[in-house]
């Protein structure tokens, strides 16, 4: 687990919780620009929206990161398995579910 800064009360701690709440939101803002990306490419290289091997790939690797990082990889696993299903869905909205690109 990361190491926390010397944090002295209820109210510095919870600016260190904002910032990093901001922080994880412009990084799944980044996230979806790149999903807007592989809306765009997917279709030039055959595939649909939902790769199952790519989403149980990705769960994978955030189960890898979680427990070198000390974040419970059950929480880590949930949490991306909901937001893949997100995407995905935004994927499907405009590319049509197809079969699975294996």
């Amino acid at each position: 687990m990361t190491k926390l800064p010397h944090i002295a009360s209820m109210a510095e701690l919870r600016l260190e919780i904002d910032r990093l709440d901001t922080a994880l939101v412009d990084l799944l803002a980044e996230r979806m620009g790149m999903i807007d990306r592989a809306i765009e490419l997917k279709p030039g290289e055959g595939l649909p929206a939902r790769i199952e091997t790519r989403v149980e790939d990705v769960v994978t690797k955030v189960r890898a990161r979680a427990i070198v990082a000390g974040l419970p990889p059950e929480l880590a696993e949930t949490l991306w398995r909901e937001m893949m299903e997100f995407f995905i869905a935004r994927e499907e909205d405009v590319l049509g579910k197809g079969d699975d690109g294996e």
